[in-house]
């Protein structure tokens, strides 16, 4: 069957026909401009979660050589990154479905690997026991897991108020550790403000997530339930 270009339906619809145009559009379905696009992978939202990745690793090298009030302002520019993508995302209608998957898994990477490259000076100081870490770093590899298990399935994962709530206690908790760091190099004696508010935030965080850990678990099982049920 012949084919008309996209210019050629301009041409006829504006009344300059070439020859033959007129049979080639004969029985031809008519050419929409609406067209579907192919999704853009690397937009802004998700090169901003790539930068969030490459921040993270940055944090991670200035946590290990102790240079507190840079991963203080890398971490603050990384967490303000994940503000901005899902902002975007939402408002430009640039969602995508990789950016639907990386984004909470760098978020974890930034979230958990900071925890764990601060263990070993939390334990020394006896502000971070490893169960905490524990407990967080096995939260979030399960709701990970229970997550693409679940949208694999068709059923809506995503996270809830709690879930919310949880990552921003974890953001305020780091940023209270990097204070309390850094704070001997400001003040002296250093006030005991900073190791309260340290102390105060991660029980706050661990608390924030177990109790959204249990709500995830709550709902996953719920639909694996209603699955199996014949």
């Amino acid at each position: 069957m012949a084919t008309t270009s996209p210019a050629e339906y301009c041409l006829f619809a504006r009344g300059e026909r070439g020859v033959g145009m007129e049979r080639n559009l004969a029985g031809m379905p008519e050419y929409k401009e609406n067209t579907p696009r192919r999704q853009v992978v690397f937009n802004l939202p998700n090169q901003l979660t790539l930068l969030r990745f490459f921040l993270a690793c940055v944090l991670f090298y200035l946590i290990s050589t102790d240079r507190w009030l840079s991963s203080l302002v890398v971490f603050i520019v990384a967490a303000f990154t994940d503000w901005l993508d899902g902002y975007l995302a939402r408002t430009q209608n640039m969602q995508s479905s990789l950016g639907r998957n990386l984004d909470p898994l760098v978020d974890k990477v930034l979230t958990c690997g900071a925890f764990i490259f601060l263990l070993p000076l939390g334990t020394k100081e006896g502000w971070l026991p490893p169960w905490m870490v524990t407990v967080v770093v096995a939260r979030e590899l399960i709701i990970t897991g229970l997550r693409n298990y679940m949208e694999n399935k068709g059923a809506s994962f995503g996270a809830d108020w709690l879930g919310k709530i949880k990552l921003g206690l974890q953001v305020a908790s780091l940023i209270a550790i990097f204070l309390s760091l850094q704070a001997p190099l400001w003040f002296s004696p250093v006030p005991d403000f900073f190791p309260s508010a340290r102390a105060g935030l991660i029980w706050a965080m661990l608390g924030a997530t177990v109790l959204s850990g249990l709500q995830y678990l709550s709902k996953a099982f719920q639909t694996i339930l209603k699955d199996t049920t014949p």
